[in-house]
């Protein structure tokens, strides 16, 4: 799922002739009853159709042509409103139908055991179920949601990240989960099925993108309870008018009784039909923004807690810094030549595949210009890093050359019969002090010196983390390095504290003090051991190249596994807030305008004083509600972009932006309304209509 090739467009012909249909399809009682505020309106609708009908046979109810524009114009309304929640719900099912297109039909081969040597049997995937193993070999589609449990292979992912570029996925630890419908290019794979036909990862993915089990926020459900109760009390209002007209007229001796198309106009008007039409369209849309961010929410009501989080906590590597610790320095023993240190440490890496291993000989060559040698010709026997030694290193004829941590040396010295000189140790302890990771380096018994290894802070994070601070969000860096090396690398980052030497059990203690201060907490993480940090979390933002119980544990799922992915969703949950009280604000203030267009419409006959209100001068009272009628559907279609779009977000305090956004929409909601009633009564007056 490219995010950059397969964006929708805002108006897509694909996505805006099926959203037309899908608008008449939504007039249905049952789909209407979901939105109480356009139920109404729908009401409304039936009762003034009924009017116009009854108009055109009995013409003493008002003038038909009156009544019938007042009838469309009120059914496009709730056709408008209707339009808005299936255009976004239309573009997150285009990118469903992208993901859908990685859904096939595959043969799985299926083993006896865990065993990769044991019978194979092919079945389809369709009967595949939880705990069956199957194996997976080059060229070969992943017939389902897995864990791998033996092999290494790179995996072809571009159906579901649409990211063109490879991964690895192996057994053990955090990059065993495999997708189904990915791709292995090359070895093979024994993967443990995780997952019953219809429950894949990609299935729960397209139906949260169709939008089938989207919920409602609490933060949408109140702003549905305040619109109701406006709504109830505009409804009350209006309908103690025809009373309260027919008693002036009597009373005053003059003027007309206020017609029931009038009253349900004026009610349609002044109820709050601008947000209430768009409300669902706002929330579906988040969700589309973080299915374009490449992000799978699970429910609303993460993108909406993502907009209220207050506390960032960042894994150190990957998300902070590249994750590939990289050779900056070689710093020499007293007395040894620092071209002897560069030589040996580029001859111990040479069949170093790790990246720190290649640019331990890329550091040599570029700074020493040591060329790198022939293998073969070295005759060489290379000595792997294992976890028990903690080193690697190279026999070669009458040289045993050896890198590792301190420890690990040290205790090989000693082994030798040498001795581990001071000035090394103190040269190790100071690199640690400065953030970077030592690998002491000896030939035979001599300790040659220190190479010095740094975790390269990704460029323009400290901007970013100085972004947050802007909008009042704190951050927290964590990692399981000494307090030392953490407290180096949260200097240069910008990170605002950092918690050292954590266990799965202290981020869990972290997030639980965090919400016990009234914070919200957000936190990203890939593995099984993120797992308990994760469900607690308010906002948990899993990797999609994480374990099962990662992606489980968490409310998101970043399809691209980018830790820092974190930030951008933090600024699409507050747009998402902000949008929704910017329409809501302009929604309210804009009712002003329609007072004085049409209770002096309605009431200046009986009491001639009100029409001091008719400040905007509109030609008649018939065309002065048809007017504010028209804008109010009107309205709805301008205010769809900004709806799927979202309001523009700029890093400042939360405070200053809503402040910001409730005047400017506040201001336009006032003034818009005057201006544009006042250019559709003069429309109307030319086209002679009243």
């Amino acid at each position: 799922m490219n995010t950059k090739s397969n964006k929708p467009k805002l108006f897509d012909s694909k996505i805006i002739f099926p959203a037309v249909i899908q608008a008449f399809k939504k007039l249905s009682p049952r789909r209407q009853l979901q939105n109480p505020v356009m139920f109404t309106v729908y009401v409304g609708c039936i009762l003034c159709s009924f009017l116009a009908i009854d108009s055109i046979f009995r013409p003493h109810h008002g003038s038909t042509g009156f009544v019938l524009a007042i009838t469309l114009w009120l059914w496009f309304t709730v056709l408008f409103s209707n339009f808005a929640e299936a255009m976004a719900e239309g573009r997150g099912k285009a990118q469903a139908d992208t993901l859908r297109k990685a859904k096939r039909e595959l043969q799985a081969k299926k083993l006896a055991s865990e065993d990769r040597n044991s019978k194979v049997t092919l079945t389809a995937s369709a009967n595949l179920r939880i705990g069956d193993i199957v194996l997976v070999e080059a060229g070969d589609f992943i017939p389902g949601d897995g864990e791998v449990i033996e092999g290494i292979a790179s995996v072809n992912e571009s159906a579901i990240t649409g990211e063109s570029a490879p991964v690895i996925r192996e057994s053990g630890g955090d990059r065993s989960a495999v997708t189904g419908g990915t791709q292995v290019l090359s070895d093979w794979l024994v993967i443990r099925i995780s997952t019953n036909p219809g429950e894949s990862f990609l299935d729960h993915m397209i139906s949260l993108v169709e939008g089938a089990q989207r919920q409602k926020t609490p933060n949408e459900i109140a702003l549905n309870i305040l619109l109701a109760t406006l709504t109830i009390i505009f409804l009350l209002v209006c309908v103690t008018l025809l009373p309260f007209s027919i008693y002036s007229v009597d009373a005053a001796g003059q003027g007309t009784v206020i017609s029931l198309p009038i009253v349900i106009a004026l009610f349609v008007c002044l109820a709050p039909t601008t947000i209430g039409g768009l409300l669902s369209a706002i929330g579906i849309a988040g969700m589309d923004r973080m299915i374009q961010a490449n992000v799978i929410a699970v429910s609303g009501r993460a993108i909406e807690a993502a907009g209220d989080v207050d506390v960032l906590l960042l894994d150190k590597t990957g998300t902070i810094t590249l994750g590939n610790r990289q050779a900056t320095e070689f710093v020499p023993a007293e007395e040894v030549d620092i071209q002897a240190l560069a030589d040996a440490a580029q001859l111990s890496s040479l069949a170093d595949e790790t990246p720190e291993g290649r640019s331990i000989v890329v550091l040599a060559k570029e700074k020493y210009g040591l060329r790198g040698r022939d293998i073969h010709e070295l005759k060489a026997t290379f000595v792997p890093f294992t976890a028990q030694t903690r080193m690697s290193g190279v026999d070669l004829p009458n040289r045993q050359i050896r890198k590792g941590a301190a420890p690990a040396i040290e205790s090989y010295i000693n082994d030798q019969g040498g001795s581990f000189p001071a000035n090394v140790r103190h040269l190790v302890d100071e690199i640690s002090r400065q953030g970077g990771t030592p690998l002491v380096v000896t030939e035979n018994a001599t300790v040659l010196g220190v190479i010095r290894l740094k975790d390269i802070v990704k460029g323009g994070i400290r901007e970013r983390f100085a972004d947050l601070r802007k909008m009042g969000i704190k951050t927290i860096m964590i990692t399981g390095d000494n307090t030392l090396t953490a407290a180096s690398i949260a200097a240069e980052a910008g990170v605002d504290d950092f918690l050292a030497n954590a266990t799965p059990e202290d981020k869990l203690k972290c997030i639980r003090r965090l919400q016990a201060e009234g914070r919200l907490v957000a936190m990203t993480g890939d593995g099984t051991n993120d797992a308990p940090a994760l469900a607690q979390a308010d906002v948990a933002l899993a990797m999609n190249t994480g374990t099962q119980a990662a992606k489980e544990a968490g409310n998101m799922v970043d399809l691209d596994s980018n830790p820092t992915k974190l930030i951008e969703i933090v600024e699409i949950g507050k747009q998402l807030l902000m949008t929704r009280g910017s329409l809501t604000t302009f929604s309210i203030t804009n009712d002003l305008a329609k007072y004085f267009a049409i209770i002096p419409a309605a009431f200046a006959s009986t009491y001639p004083v009100l029409n001091k209100l008719n400040i905007m001068h509109l030609s008649t009272p018939q065309s002065a509600v048809l007017s504010a009628v028209i804008f109010n559907a009107l309205v709805i279609v301008f205010l769809i972009p900004l709806a799927l779009r979202g309001v523009k977000y700029s890093h400042v305090p939360a405070v200053q932006l809503l402040r910001r956004n409730a005047l400017f929409y506040g201001l336009t909601g006032l003034i818009v309304p005057f201006i544009a009633i006042k250019l559709i009564d003069m429309i109307l007056h030319a086209l002679g209509w009243f």
